[in-house]
């Protein structure tokens, strides 16, 4: 199910990860030459991700949320 980028975060390991509006979380890490993300580089190539929709496998498979479901760009949080 494609859902909306709305913010992003590292983890542990210092990989960005992108937070869904579904509430779930994606890897989106830049890893040439099997992943080429160069925008997850730089803060106005995340900036300018925001919106942009991923395919949600989490969502597909009914998995539990990483984080409270947002309405995407404003950040509410919202029932799901």
């Amino acid at each position: 199910m494609m859902q909306p980028i709305s913010g992003f975060h590292k983890d542990e390991e210092n990989h960005w990860v992108a937070e869904l509006a579904c509430g779930h979380y994606q890897h989106v890490r830049h890893d040439p030459p099997w992943t080429n993300r160069p925008w997850t580089q730089s803060e106005a190539g995340r900036s300018g991700m925001i919106g942009h929709e991923l395919n949600c496998v989490k969502c597909d498979q009914g998995k539990p949320l990483d984080q409270p479901a947002t309405d995407g760009l404003l950040g509410r949080q919202v029932n799901v």
